[in-house]
């Protein structure tokens, strides 16, 4: 049975030790100044793998907090993967959805395709991947949490099989009637592994709600069958850009080189003119 992971946002306090956690095990950049990791601007970047996002709501005619833990879902039926013709997203039977880099052609279908906008490109790479949370595939695979789910000091992350963590988040909101009457992730866009129980409605939290109960992957199947044509004209795209790219780096080269020697031959002929 795959695994997944329940977060009880009641029991979230914003410490962002998640956070901490993501960026030590994938070894990602900290850039806060533009992919801030926690408070109301948190966004999922390249470096961001996940972030907890301040929201502050209604309730009980009083301003609250809630801090909403944000990542890769890891869909049962991931339409990242079955948009991908290059087949460099891949669904395991453990549970997360995993990136290949190295078979990523760019063509950015998968971002496209996500219904919660996961996929993150590094726009200023001369030659850029696609990233996002692979849910720690190789701890998971072991039978070990995420990385996030094993440092949260107040169990708003518990992990374990789907199955039984959604009896558990059952049990949680029927005997809470202060809990909303949800499970989200149970059946949205055909289920997902990485499942959310709140005392505040989803809607006001930034969760996207309304989405189908199917699987995307039944919507992209018709597209799909026009994909070998687009990875042949991305190949050649692609090598074009980085054929373009490799040349723009040997011509900077060379122009840094041009002028250290002309800057070597002024302060010589300088010189000359000094001793003369």
């Amino acid at each position: 049975m795959s695994k997944g992971v329940l977060v009880d946002l009641t029991k979230c306090i914003g410490c962002g030790s998640c956070t901490v956690a993501c960026k030590m095990y994938n070894e990602n950049k900290w850039i806060e100044d533009r992919q801030p990791t926690s408070g109301e601007n948190a966004k999922l970047a390249d470096e961001n793998w996940t972030v907890i996002k301040t929201v502050t709501v209604e309730k009980e005619d009083k301003a609250v907090w809630r801090y909403v833990k944000e990542q890769c879902f890891h869909c049962i039926d991931p339409a990242c993967a079955s948009a991908c013709f290059a087949k460099a997203f891949q669904k395991t039977p453990a549970g997360p959805v995993v990136y290949y880099p190295d078979l990523c052609v760019g063509c950015r279908y998968c971002m496209v395709a996500c219904p919660f906008d996961i996929p993150k490109y590094e726009w200023e790479k001369s030659l850029p991947y696609v990233t996002k949370c692979m849910m720690c595939s190789s701890r998971v695979e072991e039978g070990q949490s995420p990385a996030c789910v094993a440092v949260c000091p107040t169990q708003a992350l518990v992990f374990g099989e789907r199955q039984t963590l959604l009896e558990k988040a059952r049990e949680t909101i029927t005997n809470n009637p202060e809990y909303v009457q949800h499970i989200y992730g149970e059946k949205e866009v055909g289920g997902t592994e990485w499942l959310y129980i709140s005392d505040v409605p989803f809607e006001q939290l930034g969760f996207k709600t309304g989405l189908t109960e199917k699987p995307l992957s039944s919507y992209t199947s018709d597209f799909m069958k026009y994909t070998p044509i687009a990875g042949a004209t991305w190949a050649v795209i692609l090598g074009g850009i980085a054929m373009f790219n490799h040349r723009k780096d040997k011509v900077s080269r060379d122009e840094q080189s041009h002028q250290h020697l002309e800057h070597n031959q002024n302060s010589t002929d300088e010189e000359t003119r000094r001793s003369e």
